[in-house]
């Protein structure tokens, strides 16, 4: 989305995915019909998931396209997002209640096309991390893609008062520049492993299986560093790729994958000694998170709760939705 050009194509592709999608969605493993009320948005389950309960709105509205969304470990309860292109270098505070609790403008950092964003370990031993991906290239043009690392602001009661035109500073971003071994690729899912502090990142392609590429920790902050593709994505219907946002569990034993109307999940083989990224070679399980027609319009952002026990969604478009699926078991 860098031009007038890139976002005039864009729109286009999503509305010819989107009038494909609707056609065939009978089809599709990943759809499932949802009518929504003013809690449940759903009355069934699937893969040990309660139906999502669309928690609340938002309250502010300059986050009007959420397409990254993280679970605090400094703050209770506590969430951030960021909007799409055309935003400034901000994250955004707010609480289950979609109370906001604060803006910061992330220091030292540019944003081109923030797509996706993750907490996790860093350099400081016990220090909880904000990483923001700078990973969109709708054009496919880039010759290197971003993530900044940044320590995980402590929220006060005060900080409810700030805004995008008065916001609070984050300390400085570390800056890991990144590329891709085998071409250049738009991307909107970014992950950090809660254990490894490892960064994966999954390709939107259209058409063919979204690649998954890693950069093992400890991250570089000089130079370039050349991601290595370490699997794909394959899902069971035309439009695999589609991946708009994606999570790993708090204890590292699963991973949740969106895409603009429904999601799924990957769950690592119960078996002891089992790597991490043995989980790409499964199949994610279909997860009913909200249609597209009612409180979700278009997914990008989709996280687990801190204690791991539910899972969380934003929708691009104002007012932006907060829904919850906690899980059975």
């Amino acid at each position: 989305m860098q031009n007038p050009n890139d976002t005039t194509s864009g729109a286009v592709a999503l509305l010819l995915f989107l009038l494909l999608y609707f056609c065939i969605a009978s089809a599709n493993p990943w759809t499932r019909t949802v009518e929504p009320t003013s809690a449940k948005l759903s009355e069934r389950t699937i893969d040990g998931y309660n139906p999502p309960v669309h928690l609340a709105n938002l309250e502010n509205k300059s986050i009007k396209e959420s397409s990254g969304i993280a679970a605090s470990r400094q703050n209770t309860n506590i969430l951030w997002t960021h909007n799409d292109s055309g935003d400034g270098p901000f994250v955004y505070a707010f609480d289950r209640q979609g109370k906001h609790r604060g803006v910061w403008r992330v220091a030292g950092a540019k944003a081109i096309d923030w797509e996706d964003m993750a907490v996790g370990p860093g350099p400081k031993r016990g220090q909880s991390y904000l990483y923001l991906g700078d990973i969109g290239d709708n054009s496919k043009h880039r010759d290197e893609i971003v993530v900044y690392r940044v320590v995980e602001p402590r929220i006060t009661q005060s900080d409810s008062s700030s805004t995008v035109q008065n916001p609070r500073v984050t300390e400085p971003a570390d800056v890991i520049r990144l590329k891709y071994p085998d071409g250049k690729f738009d991307a909107e899912s970014l992950m950090v492993h809660p254990t490894t502090g490892d960064m994966y990142i999954i390709t939107k392609i259209r058409g063919a299986a979204a690649g998954v590429y890693k950069l093992k920790a400890p991250l570089p902050v000089t130079g370039v560093s050349t991601l290595v593709r370490i699997g794909e994505v394959r899902l069971s219907d035309m439009f695999v790729g589609w991946i708009t946002g994606a999570d790993i569990s708090p204890d590292g034993q699963r991973v949740a994958l969106c895409d603009y109307l429904a999601a799924g999940e990957l769950v690592l083989p119960n078996k002891t000694g089992t790597a991490f990224d043995e989980i790409w070679k499964g199949s994610p399980a279909s997860i009913e998170i909200g249609d597209y027609h009612g409180v979700r319009r278009q997914g990008e952002a989709i996280c687990y709760r801190a204690d791991g026990r539910a899972l969380l969604a934003t929708s691009e478009g104002s007012p932006c939705p907060l829904i919850e699926l906690t899980r059975r078991n």
